[in-house]
């Protein structure tokens, strides 16, 4: 009783509308529509109204080119300039350790990623848009970077010209490859740069949107699974070749375990305790993450740990621990990059320009959405390709957003740019004032601290269970992206990613949804009837609905799906007319030879009746042709002429985006063909854009006119029961 009443309560609150208003086709329509005039303007016209300058465009085109100059002046001192000194600290407090550990992962000396946290960290204050994103070196593209650095420089090109029975331990040789390795990186940083400023000032900041989200995190788990294994050598201090290209995770895990017994077991002691603390540091921030004011810097407590033991014991010269080494202090003079490197790494610094920037803006949206302003793609492009470019001429290599130092920024109350300026500035003065403290650090403290922060991307595994219940399609990327991106490496990988995507995008148009629609009764919504009982279909009307765009892919299956669903087929209806048809005409001339012969018998039977004086009644013979008649009536009157069981199909365009010239094709002969069987074809729900691309392709003459357009579904399907109406009366 309560249940029905709330449902009569709930009825009388639903809203409804009455409208009364014409039928209307695209010809009624457009009839009493008044288009509003527009001048088309020339390529001159055009080129001349973007070249035109004002001083309100300059100032509009300065401020988006250098944002500081929009947000500094308006900078609320007394609210924000704590949170961002507080920031700061923290994230350059990470940005210290991560800068050395990434280098490894570059394959070049660690001073070079400290110079890779400060040149273009400080660069984006003044270009990018984001106010949380930390910028800087990331696991995930120095992974690359340091496969192009072993590939173009490997250990056997260096080796040559060295006469010493143990080249692995000589200076030179260290000295001679990490200078060559350094240049490939520096290249690359400005390649890629370079990259990324054309695409921005192109304004291609949409480039990004083809690196889907489950295609970006199978990605980056398979590059994850390649930053643990390049690092387990410096956990365990051994000494092995480093591998890049297809199947370099493979030859890497055999090359260790080929040389497992050379374990250092000081070094592993030393990482393996370093991890420990590492993961006992993020547990407590994650667990007491409202109470802790700033989260536990356990990072850079590991690296002055790990220095101070280092020095204290004489790790390096007591157990032969591999350690950072010789950082120089002070900055270097600019340099320009070697450019005849670039042929040999140009399709490198593409992947690794588009999956900076993808990184980078993917997490800047999410920071801008949380706190309420927007960011700008193309400017985003055109401040890491300077934070790259200009960067590679003071030795940086490539650089993007770290998810994990800017989730501290903003967690630690970053507002603004300011902190990211500050964590710079701290990583400068280590560059300047104290470097030289971190040279007994050793590289196990630094694999150590790389292996832990894979811990995020590791958990990224579960996205498989996700996808499995949400979507195949998402998970077959997902799985792609990782499986190629593992075993082809992390370029050839990316671009089997991004073709795998855009197969699937193909296959999602040319394989759509294809649905019957019905009416809810008494009303002008119209659902699919296999999936509501309510909905009801009118008779003698098919209403067909594609959820995909009309093109050259799909109008085959579109036209044998039409087909299928409305159980009406032309073709075979016209053969089944034109068989009955032959049928009929040999069932006719059979049946005439029949009765001419009967005919011919009959006249001699009636002869020979004579003959014998047998007449009839009335003193008339009977009719020769009028027995033959009635032993062999008129096969016409048997004559049933193959028909379709619907007199009107309507096709939903609501769906549909775009039609080329072959959709168009299609389309007409679809209009055409049931035509001839007695079906008319009406077009519904059709937009704007569709209909102009219809009229530039030739669609409509005399055959097919705008008539058999409507507004909507409830418009053609009332026009169509008109008709039929009229054409049964």
């Amino acid at each position: 009783m309560e249940h029905a009443q709330e449902h009569e309560a709930c009825l009388e609150q639903t809203q409804s509308y009455c409208v009364e208003r014409p039928i209307y086709n695209q010809e009624l329509l457009q009839g009493q529509l008044h288009r509003r005039e527009r001048t088309p303007q020339t390529l001159r016209q055009k080129i001349a109204r973007s070249c035109r300058c004002s001083s309100k465009k300059a100032k509009s085109h300065l401020y988006r080119f250098l944002p500081i100059l929009k947000w500094l002046p308006r900078y609320p001192v007394k609210e924000y300039l704590l949170g961002d000194i507080i920031s700061g600290i923290s994230t350059g407090v990470m940005q210290l350790p991560q800068g050395l550990a990434y280098a490894l992962l570059a394959a070049v000396p660690p001073v070079f990623g400290l110079y890779s946290s400060f040149y273009p960290v400080f660069l984006y204050t003044f270009f990018g848009t984001s106010k949380h994103i930390s910028i800087g070196t990331f696991a995930v593209i120095s992974m690359m970077v340091g496969g192009v650095a072993v590939r173009e420089v490997p250990d056997e090109i260096i080796s040559v010209g060295y006469n010493s029975t143990n080249v692995t331990d000589s200076i030179e040789y260290y000295t001679a490859r990490d200078a060559k390795r350094v240049q490939v990186a520096v290249t690359l940083a400005f390649l890629s740069g370079i990259i990324q400023l054309c695409l921005g000032l192109l304004r291609f900041g949409f480039v990004a949107i083809y690196l889907t989200e489950p295609l970006v995190r199978g990605f980056t788990t398979a590059a994850a699974v390649h930053v643990f294994t390049s690092q387990l050598k410096y956990l365990l201090g051994i000494k092995t070749k480093r591998y890049s290209g297809p199947l370099s995770v493979v030859y890497s895990i055999a090359a260790v375990l080929s040389k497992i017994t050379t374990t250092n077991i000081a070094a592993l002691i030393v990482g393996l305790t370093c991890i420990v603390l590492l993961l006992i540091g993020k547990e407590i921030n994650l667990r007491f993450k409202k109470k802790l004011p700033v989260p536990i810097p356990m990072e850079i407590i590991v690296v002055i740990i790990g220095t101070g033991v280092s020095a204290g014991m004489n790790l390096s010269e007591s157990y032969r621990v591999d350690v950072v080494g010789n950082i120089p202090q002070g900055l270097h003079p600019p340099a320009v990059p070697e450019i005849q490197l670039i042929p040999a790494i140009f399709v490198d610094a593409i992947a690794i320009a588009i999956v900076g920037f993808s990184m980078a803006v993917s997490m800047a949206k999410i920071f801008a959405l949380k706190h309420g302003y927007t960011i700008d793609g193309n400017q985003e492009l055109i401040a890491l390709g300077i934070c790259n470019s200009v960067g590679s001429f003071f030795q940086s290599f490539s650089i993007t957003c770290s998810m994990s130092r800017s989730l501290v920024q903003e967690s630690t109350g970053g507002k603004t740019q300011i902190a990211g300026a500050l964590s710079s500035i701290m990583v400068l003065l280590v560059i300047v004032a104290i470097g030289y403290l971190f040279e007994p650090l050793p590289q196990t403290v630094l694999a150590a601290i790389v292996m832990v922060n894979l811990k995020g991307m590791f958990k990224q595994f579960g996205d498989v269970t996700h996808f499995w219940r949400t979507s195949k399609m998402e998970l077959a990327i997902w799985v792609v992206a990782f499986v190629a991106s593992l075993f082809l490496g992390l370029d050839y990988g990316l671009l089997t990613a991004v073709a795998f995507a855009m197969i699937t995008i193909i296959y999602r148009t040319q394989s759509p949804q294809y649905r019957i629609l019905g009416q809810i009764p008494d009303t002008d919504i119209y659902c699919d009837v296999e999936e509501y009982e309510e909905v009801k279909e009118y008779p003698g009307i098919k209403i067909f609905q594609a959820n995909a765009s009309l093109y050259f892919a799909n109008s085959e299956s579109y036209t044998s799906a039409l087909k299928k669903k409305t159980g009406v087929d032309p073709c075979a209806i016209s053969a089944a007319r034109r068989k009955a048809q032959k049928r009929h005409a040999r069932e006719v001339k059979k049946a005439n030879k029949l009765r001419k012969k009967a005919t011919n018998d009959m006249e001699a039977s009636v002869k020979h009746e004579i003959a014998n004086d047998e007449l009839s009644v009335n003193g008339k013979f009977a009719s020769a042709d009028a027995t033959v008649q009635d032993m062999y009536p008129d096969e016409h009157e048997h004559f049933v002429e193959p028909k379709a069981n619907i007199h009107s199909l309507i096709l939903d365009f609501a769906p549909v985006n775009f039609v080329d010239s072959v959709g168009a094709k299609t389309l007409k002969s679809i209009i055409k063909e049931y035509k001839e069987v007695g079906v008319c074809v009406c077009i519904a729900s059709c937009s704007g854009p569709v209909m102009n691309e219809l009229t530039r392709l030739n669609f409509f003459d005399n055959t097919v006119t705008r008539e058999l357009l409507f507004h909507s579904i409830h418009d053609a399907v009332l026009a169509c029961q008109v008709k039929d109406r009229s054409a049964s009366q």
